[in-house]
């Protein structure tokens, strides 16, 4: 609209000057080399706009006709320049799509028609990462360090390559000057927080999460739990050595995360060692509230050194009082309650476990509670035997990796705050992705541990002994044992006797020399237990099975 508007008053304007000079008639007169020109005033201005044109095309035919060599120069580079950058973006094509021929080809072509440019080295890099040519992609990255504007790419490419070839030294570098150059990359930061956790230096990785807080590379939450879980890794390695340091720093990390465990634990028990009961109690009963955890029913229950069975049994009632029908306070109630010989409140706190399907801790806890009331030898090892297929108790678990003790970080990924509580699976894999090319996902690949060597995956399940109980020999495997009768246990006039479960105790099934070799199972036989609901409650007259310790 404002383009028209202006075009209308330029020509309102040429039509009131023509009108301007046809009401204002006069004569020009030029004498110039013996001519003499005279001519009306409208004439003359309209010869002068003439000869102005007729200036304007003749300069612009001189123009065009010296600006030929120039232009075609600058048609070529743009012909040369359009068919680079075609070439960069196939090369990225094929490189997104794994073809490292046509990767290779077109950066050949990029780098013939368009070297200068930054995608060139780029493209360049990544084709020799995808080909396996490691040395080509590390000068590629070198090059790019010296463009101000590819400099802080060339440093993550090289700081990958570091990493990948098991340099930490040098990926420690890279990743402190990418710092430097620009302190907000999360990819920097990040890693120099795992480098100072994995060298144990608790310190420098308080600060590193810090910072990241501070430039919102982390949220609070997330920084603040990180720096939690720092404080307790302190503590735990500060106790022998600086105690009060240690007590310090797990008091702030109960205070930053309540629900810690191994700091709240660590904190309680020395507290108690101090003597401050109360705030110890207090810590711990706080603690329980947001997680229960063996460990802080434990501390808990020896909150108070030399108290007797009966008031660690007050204690463990406490805990079932702050989390009723929770499984943890259940056990530590049960395994006070038989400290305690108050064996009928055992079995009462055991038995919803019990119906609910019972686990390796619970099992164990019966076998105890067995032994300690009746010292029946067939019981215990009845449900040793169970203990053997129960379902697992929570561990610490990690990246596929279960632990019987907290770990500040994943010994197989280097994670910050990796192990969780937590039932582990019946089978546990390799845990994180792996990239088979090396594309920008590379770069970003949190799963590359920055720890040196290769950490082997191996899962460790550990079945605790129950407290007072030695586990049965193993029995050697060339000497069979004699056979031992059924000893009969005593039953009502009126009433049959009841079939009764066995339990085999032998050397496991292996194959014979000859079929003459074969050693003859010891078999003992058992009253079944009262307090297990388990399917082995079977009707009379059906065949009892068999529960097998070391088979």
């Amino acid at each position: 609209m404002v383009r028209v508007l202006v075009y209308l008053l330029v020509i309102a304007a040429l039509a009131a000057g023509a009108v301007w000079l046809a009401d204002r008639p006069g004569e020009v007169s030029i004498l110039w080399q013996g001519y003499r020109i005279e001519t009306s005033v409208a004439i003359a201005a309209i010869g002068v706009v003439v000869l102005a044109f007729l200036a304007l095309v003749a300069w612009a035919i001189v123009r065009f006709v010296f600006g030929l060599p120039s232009a075609f120069g600058y048609a070529s580079r743009a012909r040369r320049r359009a068919r680079g950058f075609e070439a960069i973006s196939r090369g990225m094509v094929a490189i997104g799509a794994g073809d490292p021929v046509a990767a290779g080809r077109y950066a050949v072509d990029a780098r013939k028609f368009v070297a200068n440019e930054p995608l060139t080295l780029l493209l360049e890099a990544q084709s020799a990462q995808l080909s396996g040519d490691r040395g080509q992609a590390e000068a590629a990255f070198k090059a790019m360090l010296d463009k101000p504007e590819t400099r802080v790419l060339g440093l993550r490419g090289l700081f990958v390559e570091a990493r990948r070839r098991g340099d930490m030294a040098a990926a420690r570098a890279f990743a402190d000057d990418a710092v430097r150059r620009s302190p907000s990359l999360a990819w920097a930061n990040d890693a120099l927080l795992d480098f100072h956790t994995a060298a144990g230096d608790w310190q420098a990785a308080r600060t590193a999460v810090e910072r990241r807080a501070a430039l919102r590379l982390a949220d609070k939450g997330e920084a603040k739990r990180q720096r939690a879980v720092l404080l307790a890794a302190e503590a735990l390695e500060a106790k022998d050595r600086e105690p009060e340091k240690a007590l310090a720093a797990a008091l702030e990390a109960v205070k930053l995360a309540p629900g810690l465990t191994p700091a709240a634990a660590l904190a309680g028990r020395m507290l108690s060692e101090r003597g401050d009961i109360k705030k110890a109690a207090r810590l711990l009963e706080a603690a329980w509230k947001q997680v229960s955890h063996p460990d802080i029913a434990g501390a808990y229950l020896d909150v108070r050194p030399g108290d007797s069975a009966r008031d660690r049994l007050a204690r463990a009632e406490m805990l079932t009082r702050l989390r009723p029908a929770d499984p943890e306070g259940v056990l530590a109630l049960a395994g006070a309650a038989i400290h305690a010989q108050d064996f009928a409140r055992a079995r009462a706190a055991l038995k919803p476990l019990l119906a609910g399907g019972a686990s390796v801790r619970a099992c164990l806890l019966m076998a105890e509670l067995e032994e300690a009331e009746h010292g029946a030898t067939g019981r215990v090892r009845e449900w040793l035997a169970r203990a053997t297929r129960a379902p697992r108790d929570a561990a610490w678990v990690a990246d596929g990796l279960v632990s019987d003790k907290w770990l500040p970080i994943s010994p197989i990924s280097g994670r910050l705050d990796a192990f969780v509580w937590t039932v582990p699976p019946a089978t546990l894999g390799s845990q994180g992705a792996h990239f088979d090319d090396d594309v920008l996902a590379d770069l970003d690949d949190p799963s590359a541990p920055l720890l040196e060597g290769k950490a082997e995956v191996a899962e460790a399940v550990t079945v605790p002994a129950a407290a007072g109980l030695a586990p049965p020999p193993a029995p050697e495997p060339a000497k069979p044992e004699p056979k031992v009768e059924p000893r009969p246990e005593p039953v009502a006039a009126a009433a049959p006797p009841p079939a009764e479960p066995v339990v085999e105790i032998g050397p496991p099934a292996t194959k014979p020399a000859t079929p003459q070799a074969k050693p003859a199972p010891v078999v003992f036989p058992v009253a079944h237990a009262p307090d297990d609901p388990g399917p082995e409650q079977q009707a009379p007259g059906e065949t009892k099975g068999r529960f097998r310790i070391f088979s």
